[in-house]
């Protein structure tokens, strides 16, 4: 018989001693807690917590060590119509556990009735279902480990996933691919710093639940957007079985992330449970306190509110489930040294009684936390509740994942009319979106593409989603994609148009990477990945997701330009700015740190902005005003569908040197000589060009009034076609 007292209320789930556990757990309206022991023959010990402290049931529990199993059982009352759904014949998981000792499958056993239609509680007994907690020490040696601490602006994200980024990588050891130790293989990390991306932002690692439906159409919940262990790492992701195992195994991953100088972003998702809708199972926070954990519907307590489209909302009202979220966000900052998080349907957590609010409590509490405040805090501004896409909308000192960014420049490029204004405020950091939140470029995530949606390779290949393997015959996923062909739906061998698609490839990342913000790339986007057109592949556990690595080698100058346009980006200050562009006053002659210009080389005028018919638009950022000293770059976007011209401004004396034109499949320019400006660059359909200021003043009130070209004496002249005539419209 174990030996048990009264213990302490805090903190929350087991603490292991050198004498035994101390074991905590919240239930608001439950009757009796009765803790689970599992004894080496795998029988039960079942012992009332014997104290209560402010809904804290707790007990102090002598003689047990660290790696004992266990969990609970909750007495209370059934009455779902009052939001009540105690069930003490249903095993449930520590919310607090460090370590579960499987991946939650659960079957019919853990549904709180069953069938649907039964009006009392479901009797069957479900341990056999559901994982069990377990008890672990805190010990690691972390030798010395030191967190990046990369700035913002010198941020550039890769976002990936730990099973489907190794498990393909004939480079990686059998036994680790697809697990956090094979995240850390040094192939692995030499592929990340080849690239130079300097953050891993992990797809879901917290234990989550692959649920029945899925199971039973042959599918599975591959993401891990169903999390049902918010301190607990995903158990199928170690190479070591072992509870202890999985810890350490993600404590190496990052430990050796961070001595590479790459920092470990975690997607988290604290906005719903993987316990689903009212017919869901009862796994954890359903049998602790359903009515304490989840939003319930006020018209009906026994339905969720579902702002999420997963079948429950986790009550972030409640002062409970505050406490849980940020206990576990400080428990991965500190134990387990992550240095940032990216918040899966972020809305939700801003959502008090009157929808979302910049001033809810989950952000007044992330704000004045010293740990938490100083990680990077990455939301994604919306949910499927009520005025739920808040792209902006998010307080200091938040980023936000730019869903507008995403759209605009997929349909600029892929050649949509009166996109040019839309697109200069997206590159030039978005402060039409984030500048009343008094946020700077930084607030602004920058993607293409995302877990989310097409890849890069599908984006420029397909019209349309194509999930019919996805088992909702084509239902799910986005139908407005914003994505193009380029003449043919899916795979072709037409030469022409795989030119093309891989032109508009290069077209976007280099816009992503002359952007103000923050960037993150696709995993695979670098060389080519295609899921095949499938848009919504979080329930697809095989080789649409998993990343072939094979076409790594003929993918190899792709690669080489993504990676060296990252080296671009980070190389020059004038593209990592903190605050916005303040641009000129009208009529103004003073310098300016960004000028527009059209085609014909001189300022955008009101008409230009608003004609419908362009398809181009140059940018000069002026070096004199980048954070630190740095050269003056003109860059010229064009999406129209035949070749053409731009002038190139500046005032007398200017040189402009050609770097960069996407439209050559090499791309990065080497020798090509300079141009003076007031000549022509032939720009080609659908692509763009960067030049260095060579030489003359980068002050903008010069860039105005350049001399004609028969003004120009003693400039190179090579190459330079002075008869063609500029196109008319862009």
């Amino acid at each position: 018989m174990r030996k048990i007292s009264s213990g302490s209320p805090a903190p929350l789930g087991a603490t292991l001693h050198s004498n035994g556990v101390n074991f905590a757990v919240f239930s608001q309206h439950a009757t009796k807690v009765e803790l689970v022991l599992f004894e080496h023959s795998g029988l039960e010990t079942r012992i009332p917590l014997p104290e209560r402290t402010n809904d804290v049931w707790h007990g102090f529990v002598e003689g047990i060590r660290g790696g004992q199993h266990y969990g609970y059982r909750v007495h209370g009352p059934y009455r779902p119509n009052e939001g009540h759904r105690f069930n003490p014949s249903k095993f449930l998981l520590d919310p607090y556990a460090r370590a579960h000792t499987s991946r939650a499958e659960p079957s019919n056993s853990a549904l709180g009735h069953f069938p649907p239609s039964a009006p009392e509680p479901n009797p069957q007994d479900s341990s056999d279902s559901v994982p069990r907690s377990v008890v672990v020490g805190a010990a690691y040696d972390w030798a010395g480990d030191t967190l990046p601490k990369i700035p913002l602006e010198k941020t550039v994200i890769y976002e990936t996933h730990v099973k489907g980024f190794t498990l393909r990588h004939l480079g990686v050891p059998p036994q680790i691919r697809g697990t956090f130790a094979g995240m850390c293989h040094p192939v692995a990390i030499e592929h990340l710093l080849s690239l130079g991306v300097t953050s891993v932002e992990l797809l879901p690692v917290q234990a989550h639940v692959n649920d029945n439906r899925l199971r039973d159409i042959g599918l599975s919940n591959y993401w891990g957007y169903n999390t049902i262990g918010f301190f607990a790492p995903e158990p199928s992701y170690s190479s070591d079985p072992s509870p202890e195992g999985q810890i350490r195994e993600f404590k190496n991953m990052v430990r050796s992330l961070h001595a590479a100088g790459l920092e470990v972003i975690l997607d988290v998702v604290y906005n719903h449970t993987g316990e689903g809708n009212h017919l869901g199972p009862t796994l954890s926070f359903r049998g602790f306190d359903n009515a304490a954990y989840y939003r319930l519907n006020p018209a009906d307590l026994s339905h969720y509110e579902d702002v999420t489209g997963t079948g429950n909302t986790l009550d972030v009202r409640h002062p409970r489930v505050l406490q849980l979220i940020c206990d576990s966000l400080r428990y991965w900052a500190t134990e387990m040294h992550v240095d940032g998080f990216r918040f899966d349907l972020a809305t939700a957590l801003g959502r008090d009684e009157n929808g979302f609010a910049q001033g809810a409590a989950f952000f007044d509490i992330i704000l004045q936390d010293p740990v938490l405040s100083g990680l990077k805090l990455i939301a994604e501004p919306w949910d499927l509740g009520a005025f739920g896409y808040q792209v902006g909308g998010f307080p200091h000192p938040w980023c936000e994942w730019n869903g507008k960014y995403r759209d605009n420049i997929r349909s600029f490029w892929r050649g949509d009319p009166d996109l040019v204004d839309n697109l200069a405020s997206r590159v030039a950091g978005s402060s039409d979106i984030y500048s009343a939140s008094r946020r700077g470029p930084t607030a602004s995530v920058n993607f293409i593409t995302s877990h989310d949606g097409f890849t890069l390779t599908d984006l420029v290949s397909y019209n349309t989603k194509h999930n019919l393997s996805n088992g909702e015959e084509n239902r799910d996923g986005d139908s407005n994609n914003h994505s193009w062909n380029c003449g043919v739906e899916g795979p072709t061998s037409n030469p022409k148009i795989l030119a093309l698609r891989r032109k508009q490839r290069r077209n976007f990342i280099a816009t992503l990477m002359l952007s103000q913000g923050v960037p993150m790339l696709l995993e695979g986007d670098e060389f080519g990945r295609t899921k095949a057109g499938n848009n919504n592949t979080y329930c697809q556990d095989n080789e649409l997701n998993w990343l072939n690595w094979s076409p790594l080698e003929e993918e190899k100058s792709f690669k080489l330009f993504v990676s060296r346009m990252v080296r671009f980006r980070l190389s020059h200050p004038v593209f990592l700015r903190r605050r916005f562009f303040s641009g000129r006053p009208p009529g103004s002659n003073s310098a300016a740190d960004i000028v527009w210009f059209s085609h014909t080389g001189v300022e955008m005028t009101v008409g230009d902005w608003h004609d419908p018919k362009r398809r181009s638009i140059g940018m000069l950022l002026n070096g004199d005003f980048a954070p630190e000293p740095d050269d003056s770059f003109l860059i010229l976007f064009y999406s129209g569908d035949t070749d053409t011209e731009f002038i190139l401004p500046g005032g007398e004396g200017v040189l402009w040197q050609k770097m960069l034109d996407t439209a050559n499949e090499e791309s990065f320019i080497e020798d090509e000589p300079p141009i003076p400006c007031g000549f022509p660059s032939r720009i080609y359909s659908r692509s763009l060009q960067v030049f260095r200021l060579l030489c003359g003043s980068s002050n903008a009130a010069q860039m105005s009034v350049c001399p004609q070209p028969s003004m120009i004496e003693d400039v190179p002249t090579t190459n330079l076609n002075l008869n063609k005539s500029v196109a008319p419209t862009l």
